[in-house]
């Protein structure tokens, strides 16, 4: 790796302000200054910026409980954004699998690894989530079978061209379902609902694939464990 994209990837500085830094010979590697930006290092090196010693951080892959007012895009607009809520350095390198709505609640994954990224979304994979859906009215009786059929069999959405993927629908109680998607078709959980006359007034993601909430309350996060990186 180069010497000024190790020192962006390693501290604030951005390319420019990483070469000026080494012009003013701030930078070290392995004891001696350094002022060529080109110059190649790697972990076995030992860099120091005004003595401070730098060091690469590996990519990250997080299970955070999103809290309902909290965006999962990548610039904050009117809501806070859930990577805020993560203490980890260069946080602003993670992002999202998948997204939840600002008002929907539960399970989101982050990472700044782009491939398992693409592993747990790939609807090849189709790895199942697993939503809790609080509807307006009861879902119940005749009008209960024929949503569960139509779910299984895939709904032609407004908008859409193709039915989406086969989805499991159970009901908790009258007023509470539990739903199971394969897929994540922009506002889907709300726009199946809403083709079947039913009008959802609050969502939380309870699990993807394997991974679950467990005890986490929401606004709290933790790191994933190397067998459940390797889960998908």
């Amino acid at each position: 790796m180069r010497l000024d994209r190790f020192l962006c990837e390693t501290t604030d500085l951005t390319r420019s302000l990483a070469k000026k830094a080494l012009h003013r010979e701030e930078v070290r590697v392995d004891g001696g200054i350094i002022k060529n930006p080109a110059t190649q290092v790697d972990a076995h090196c030992r860099v120091t910026w005004n003595g401070h010693s730098l060091a690469l951080v590996g990519l990250r892959y997080v299970l955070l409980h999103k809290p309902e007012g909290v965006e999962c895009s990548a610039r904050r607009g009117l809501y806070p954004l859930v990577r805020e809520l993560i203490d980890l350095p260069h946080v602003e390198r993670l992002q999202t699998v998948g997204r939840l709505d600002v008002d929907t609640t539960g399970l989101v994954l982050l990472t700044d690894d782009g491939q398992w990224s693409h592993r747990v979304t790939s609807p090849k994979r189709r790895w199942g989530k697993v939503y809790e859906v609080t509807l307006a009215e009861p879902l119940e009786g005749a009008a209960l079978d024929d949503a569960v059929t139509r779910f299984a069999e895939g709904l032609l959405l407004d908008g859409e061209e193709k039915p989406t993927r086969p989805a499991e629908l159970a009901m908790r109680s009258p007023h509470v379902a539990k739903l199971t998607l394969h897929e994540g078709k922009y506002h889907q959980v709300k726009r199946m609902f809403a083709a079947i006359g039913h009008h959802v007034v609050a969502l939380h993601r309870e699990s993807i694939g394997p991974l679950f909430l467990g005890e986490l309350a929401p606004g709290e996060w933790r790191e994933l464990t190397e067998d459940e990186m390797a889960m998908f």
